[in-house]
């Protein structure tokens, strides 16, 4: 029972609870508090039947509403009703109202039209004002802008790049800016990089320009350079001259008066030359406008391309000096040819050297050391190759004075020289092979011209005239006149063209920035190879022409010991050139002593030679008849021409020292006597008759009396006999038919055939042995009957067996 009632109360509680939840829900709903999902689901929640209930609780509630809004409506009735009277009432008077209204609205409207009239044209004054006013405040903002602009198509219009890019970089950082919202800024905006680029390409263009008239220029830029090198050079060596002048006059006030006013002449007129030159000549630049290159830069560092700008230059510089450096082919023909390219060099690198000074990095010292570097190795190298094919010495010459000349402008702009100095000794070795060979030619002239005989002297001029150019000195000569000097032309004319030779080199060693010593062991050394080279070669050639006979050859050695004579001269000439004692250890000495020794004992063969040539053709005339009976009793007619002809030619050498004319007397009896040998033992000969021998024997004995009657002095007692003691023994033995003699004796100082050879002996015996035989045969046929012939033959017979027995001892005994 009291579960039951606890159980009712719980119940009756949760009604009350529910009908709470949906009151609460009912307020919400009225109070139209959104979203109403919560308060729905919340009703919708806890009971089945909840729906219902919530319903009826919704009806009841608009039922509650309906009542008070009834009761309302009937207590506002009659003020309503009361108010819709009142409305009614004035609704005429609203008319009247109305048209009154209408009525002064419209006078209104028409009386206020001029007045709206009015108005809109003041606003629209007022607006115009202001727009006005707006635009001059944005055109004065925009105004530096298009000013700035302007200036900058001015700029480029008179091609003033370099301030057309400061410009640029003002519209850009200052003008522009401030007007950027407006489109013609961002068209000039556009523009700018395309100005820039615009002006990169016309300033490459200008440079481009430059650089091919700098390639054209570069001659007269380099000739420009050189002729001031030059002329500096003149002006310092005559300062240098005066100098002296001024020291000499301290030393020899009274010798040196006249000498002293001559170079202060001399120094004037070079002071008045260098200042005419000074007023013509042009710097480079005065020939080159350089601003496009300064102008290039500029821009090129400006649009921070500078480094690209250098590359670019160096590049064709580079290409450019290729150029420069590649010679014409036909350059060593002509001295223009070699000036105009040292012209080029100079003149390019003179330009890199301004470019050098004037600019920042463009170029720098390293760079052009290295570009000169290139260029002198290529320089050498042309100069070397077309040098070798100048033949002239003057062309060589005036190579060597280009050179220096080269070398001295750039060494004044700073580069090293050295090598090309070095060069010009390799170029000297090749000048004095050149003038080698024009003296040569110069030589080989002076002896085809010189009559090979002593030079007359008519008067003492003609003698003084002659001793001016050689030094002749002769104190035993008679002054008086008409004379003969011993040399004949060439030797003067040779000694002269000696020292035109030394002349001709020592202009080579002029400027060479060498001492007078190394200048005087030039010239010495240059001197002994014309000597020994040129002149011995020219001397052998002429020695051993054909047309050169005895007495020109006689001539040839008496002008060779004057020649010899007068090396010492030469010597003391290199001497007072150089200023160099020839007492100094380091001097060389002239080998003109060996040379013309050497020609000399040339000569003297020579004539050796020619003399057994003549003697060999008169023996080749000899006709001797080997079968005859008996002699002619007198010598044979060419044995005496030739005779003649040996004391004629002796006599000529009667100016030739004493051993040489000996020699060549004895060397032409010894050359006689073994031709009249050979000619009794040649092989084709086959037989002689006693008659032949007498002959030959009185031939011999005419050698013998013309060695005996002294051709030649200086022989003492028979010792040119002697040249035919073979011959005499060898005939006396025939002749006296003393064989007993000659075997008994033979072998024995003492004996008197001991240089009868027994071979020799043999073959003679043999040739006469088959004569007799001939002969007799020819002569009686009954001649072998004959007790003498038989006895002579059978002597003879024995007489060759004990010959061939010593020959065959002889063989043995070698």
């Amino acid at each position: 029972m009291e579960r039951k009632s606890k159980s009712n109360l719980s119940e009756l509680y949760l009604e009350e609870n529910k009908d709470q939840i949906y009151e609460n829900a009912l307020a919400e709903i009225q109070s139209f508090e959104l979203p109403l999902g919560t308060t729905l689901r919340s009703v919708y929640d806890d009971q089945p039947n909840a729906h219902q209930k919530f319903m009826e609780k919704l009806d009841a509630c608009i039922r509650n509403h309906d009542r008070e809004i009834e009761k309302m409506c009937n207590f506002h009735h009659q003020g309503f009703v009361d108010a819709i009277t009142e409305l009614l009432k004035v609704r005429a008077d609203a008319e009247k109202l109305k048209v009154q209204v209408t009525d002064t609205n419209r006078r209104l409207q028409d009386a206020g039209k001029e007045v709206i009239a009015q108005t809109e044209e003041i606003i629209r004054c007022r607006v115009q004002q202001r727009n006005i006013t707006t635009v001059v405040e944005k055109l004065q903002l925009c105004l530096p802008a298009l000013e700035m602009y302007s200036k900058l198509k001015e700029q480029m219009s008179v091609k003033r790049y370099y301030s057309a890019l400061k410009t640029m970089e003002q519209l850009e950082n200052l003008y522009l800016p401030r007007v950027s919202q407006y489109r013609f800024c961002q068209i000039m905006i556009e523009n700018l990089p395309k100005l820039r680029e615009e002006i990169k390409e016309i300033s490459m263009s200008d440079l481009k320009d430059f650089l091919e008239s700098i390639r054209k220029h570069s001659d007269r830029i380099g000739e420009t350079a050189m002729k001031q090198a030059q002329q500096q050079k003149t002006f310092s060596t005559a300062l240098q001259k005066q100098n002296n002048v001024n020291y000499g006059r301290n030393m020899h006030l009274g010798r040196n008066r006249i000498l002293e006013s001559k170079n202060e002449i001399t120094l004037k007129r070079t002071f008045e030359d260098e200042d005419e030159h000074e007023e013509e000549v042009l710097t480079a630049q005065d020939l080159v406008d350089f601003s496009p290159v300064y102008r290039c830069l500029h821009i090129y560092s400006v649009l921070g391309d500078g480094e690209i700008f250098e590359n670019y230059y160096r590049k064709q510089r580079r290409k450019q000096a290729r150029l420069v450096l590649q010679p014409q082919s036909s350059m060593h023909e002509t001295v223009e040819g070699y000036r105009r390219y040292f012209s080029q060099i100079v003149g390019f690198f003179v330009v890199e050297d301004h470019i050098l000074h004037v600019t920042q990095g463009l170029v720098t010292r390293t760079y052009t050391d290295e570009l000169w570097n290139m260029a002198l190795s290529k320089i050498i190298a042309v100069l070397r190759t077309h040098s070798s094919y100048c033949s002239d010495p003057d062309l060589v010459l005036e190579l060597k004075n280009l050179i220096v000349v080269f070398a001295d402008t750039l060494q004044g702009y700073g580069f090293p020289v050295n090598r090309l100095f070095d060069l010009l000794f390799e170029i000297r070795d090749q000048y004095n092979e050149t003038l080698l060979k024009k003296w040569s030619v110069l030589f080989r002239d002076i002896f085809e011209a010189d009559n090979y005989s002593p030079i007359p002297v008519a008067n003492e001029e003609e003698y003084r005239i002659v001793i001016s150019k050689f030094p002749f000195q002769d104190a035993e000569l008679d002054k008086s006149f008409p004379k003969k000097l011993p040399m004949s032309q060439s030797v003067p004319q040779i000694y002269m063209q000696v020292k035109e030779f030394i002349y001709a080199s020592l202009k080579f060693s002029e400027s060479l920035h060498r001492s007078s010593t190394e200048i005087d062991d030039m010239l010495r050394k240059s001197t002994n190879l014309l000597l020994t080279r040129t002149l011995s070669s020219c001397l052998q050639n002429l020695i051993k022409k054909p047309h050169i006979g005895l007495t020109e050859l006689v001539q040839i050695i008496i002008n060779t010991t004057h020649l010899e004579q007068a090396c010492k001269y030469l010597e003391d000439f290199i001497s007072n050139i150089t200023n160099i004692s020839q007492l100094t250890v380091h001097t060389a000495r002239l080998y003109g002593l060996s040379t013309f020794k050497d020609a000399r004992h040339a000569a003297e063969g020579e004539i050796y030679t020619k003399l057994n040539q003549k003697i060999d053709e008169f023996i080749q005339i000899a006709d001797y008849d080997w079968t005859m009976s008996e002699s002619d009793g007198r010598a044979s007619g060419y044995l005496m021409d030739l005779i003649n002809f040996l004391r004629s030619t002796f006599q000529v050498f009667t100016h030739l020292p004493g051993k040489v004319a000996q020699t060549a007397c004895m060397s032409a009896c010894q050359h006689l006597s073994m031709s009249l040998m050979q000619m009794l033992l040649d092989s084709e000969l086959k037989q002689i008759s006693m008659g032949a021998i007498q002959q030959f024997n009185l031939d011999v004995i005419q050698c013998e009396l013309f060695a005996s009657s002294e051709p030649v002095p200086g022989f003492q007692g028979d010792t040119l006999q002697l040249a035919f003691i073979d011959l005499r023994q060898l005939l006396d033995l025939f002749m006296v038919w003393d064989w007993s003699t000659y075997l008994a004796d033979y072998g024995q100082a003492t004996s008197k055939y001991l240089r009868v050879n027994p071979s020799t002996a043999l073959t003679l015996l043999e040739k006469v042995h088959r004569g007799m035989k001939d002969s007799s045969k020819k002569n009686n046929i009954f001649a072998q009957f004959r007790k003498n012939d038989r006895d002579k033959q059978k002597l003879i017979e024995t007489v060759v067996k004990q010959l061939r027995s010593l020959v065959n001892g002889m063989s043995q005994h070698t």
